[in-house]
């Protein structure tokens, strides 16, 4: 077999495997945007579930000092009244 028969085997494999795994996301964000429109029909704001979701990914120190500049930032702006 030539060099571009093997080349065109792996390469179509390659395609094959993308075009899967693309298929799979799509099922699976379809699956996620489902359970999103269950938990609104629930009552729960899916905005808010997306931010808990995205926050809990987010390693505990570096969690807490993006919260804390968020905090200091906020502050700085007048968003936040001074306690105390």
């Amino acid at each position: 077999m030539s060099e571009q028969g093997v080349a065109g085997e792996q390469l179509r494999s390659i395609i094959d495997r993308i075009e899967n795994l693309e298929e799979e996301k799509k099922t699976i964000s379809d699956d996620i945007r489902e359970v999103y429109a269950e938990a609104k029909g629930n009552g729960f704001d899916a905005k808010i579930l997306r931010q808990v979701v995205r926050i809990r990914k987010i390693d505990k120190a570096d969690r807490m000092e993006q919260e804390a500049i968020l905090d200091l930032y906020m502050h700085a702006l007048g968003m936040v009244p001074d306690v105390g």
